[in-house]
């Protein structure tokens, strides 16, 4: 009788003792809403990287990472626009820090069912609207090492300064040696954000485009590290910000230069600009579902 009033209304799965995401039975199938809750990790010092950034996400192409993302929704997760390349079949891994994972009930690796291009991005030539929207096949089931980020309001301001995190699975320059290789476990750097004609400067000083043509535009952001020689993550991957005691999707990683230099910054995406398009091509998706009732069955009797 319990599990009959639960499928009569509003309801909530509580996994792994998070805060539940929230979904209606309606005419027998399950309509899964956008995840409120979004952008609240359960971490503290002492917790591995993993559950700090329960967004992040390795883009595969044909099971070989690519990029990095960060999941905005049940079914919906962010990468760079740059990091589609062809026809590949693409998947996404949640859940570890490892590059190379040993599948277990913790990582999930979820088929990509659609990708979204930002109608500006023209290419790499000329970067802009360098964001992407990969639909996924299946909702995530939410843990602690899986949730998603907040995306920012239309008219969020992030000033110059402010305290960010990037993570990945980004390149690091070995010591007494030129070569760069990616690390075989999630990495994390605090980064601060950069005056962006501070950044374009520091782009300039070896480019052969006129002065008068900004490199850094104002859909970007430029954030830096001023200690380490850690390429700020991979592209595509997030720049995550602390606001009022959530964490928000500011920037995805779209551009940067050699990491052999400290204090190169990396240059972002900023996610504010395109928020509202992000929200539509979301609500085109008829919330996250539907999805058969059977899924919710399966749920209830592992818990």
């Amino acid at each position: 009788s319990h599990l009959k009033n639960v499928l009569l209304q509003k309801s909530c799965i509580v996994l792994d003792t998070l805060i539940p995401p929230c979904f209606i039975i309606f005419s027998h199938k399950i309509y899964i809403s956008y995840f409120e809750a979004c952008g609240k990790p359960w971490w503290s010092e002492n917790m591995d990287v993993t559950r700090h950034w329960p967004w992040v996400v390795s883009l595969r192409a044909e099971n070989e990472h690519v990029c990095g993302g960060a999941l905005i929704d049940l079914n919906w997760a962010v990468t760079a626009a740059h990091c589609i390349q062809g026809t590949k079949e693409y998947s996404v891994i949640l859940g570890t820090s490892k590059l190379k994972p040993t599948y277990s009930m913790r990582a999930l690796l979820i088929p990509v069912k659609d990708i979204i291009m930002h109608p500006k991005y023209w290419g790499r030539t000329f970067i802009l609207g360098d964001i992407a929207l990969l639909q996924l096949e299946t909702p995530v089931i939410i843990s602690k090492y899986v949730q998603p980020i907040c995306l920012p309001e239309p008219n969020y301001n992030l000033k110059v300064g402010t305290q960010c995190w990037v993570s990945g699975w980004g390149q690091v320059k070995q010591r007494f040696s030129a070569n760069l290789t990616m690390t075989p476990e999630l990495q994390e750097a605090e980064v601060f954000v950069m005056d962006n004609k501070r950044c374009d400067r520091i782009y300039r000083k070896k480019s052969l485009i006129p002065r008068f043509i900004p490199l850094v535009l104002e859909n970007m952001i430029c954030a830096t590290n001023y200690r380490e020689n850690f390429c700020y993550g991979d592209p595509g991957g997030p720049l995550a910000c602390e606001v009022e005691g959530r964490w928000i999707l500011a920037g995805v990683l779209s551009w940067e230069k050699a990491c052999t230099k400290v204090h190169n910054p990396g240059v972002y995406t900023r996610v504010n600009r395109y928020s509202k398009w992000i929200k539509k091509q979301i609500s085109k998706g008829v919330l996250s579902g539907p999805y058969t009732s059977a899924w919710l069955l399966l749920l209830f009797w592992l818990l």
